[in-house]
């Protein structure tokens, strides 16, 4: 079963992000306690769609978002810290943070991995937005294959100005 409205986050999964050092691991409680979060994923880094709307819709409207309240930007891949560092440099994303779930442990914990190895791509996240208010889903859009609407930027700020 897929996460709701209402449910917690799991706080004991490690996402990785690329820090100066190295990549560096952080706890899903670190990345949503006591905050709003906008959390969008995509299957892939460098894909078609993430690469030419979804991330670009994040990144234009970054400003937008935190107007609304929101106190930080998450874009999830099941992808490594070094491929989603990369991915953000590319997109200048740099008020995002670009975290890896390389064995869709996070993914697969909300119920929204997918099975892609029929393309050759294994594991990955299905395409979703959520917004969480101190790890608690306040609202999520999550699409059906193929598709790209309700998790775009457009969808979460509308979602925001009603919450």
């Amino acid at each position: 079963m897929s996460i709701q409205v209402g449910d917690i986050l799991p706080s004991d999964i490690l996402l990785y992000r690329m820090a100066e050092s190295g990549p560096i691991s952080e706890s899903t409680q670190s990345l949503f306690k006591n905050q709003r979060v906008v959390l969008f994923a995509v299957p892939g880094a460098f894909t078609p769609t993430c690469s030419q709307a979804h991330l670009p819709g994040f990144v234009v409207a970054a400003d937008r978002l935190k107007a609304q309240g929101v106190d930080r930007i998450i874009c999830l891949s099941v992808n490594d810290a070094f491929v989603m560092h990369a991915w953000g440099q590319q997109h200048n994303a740099e008020t995002i943070d670009m975290m890896g779930d390389g064995n869709a442990d996070f993914v697969k914990a909300l119920g929204l991995d997918m099975d892609a190895s029929g393309r050759g791509m294994g594991i990955r996240s299905r395409r979703f937005a959520l917004i969480a208010d101190d790890a608690s889903v306040s609202w999520i859009g999550l699409e059906e294959p193929g598709q790209f609407e309700k998790s775009s930027v457009e969808a979460v700020l509308t979602a925001l100005q009603s919450l």
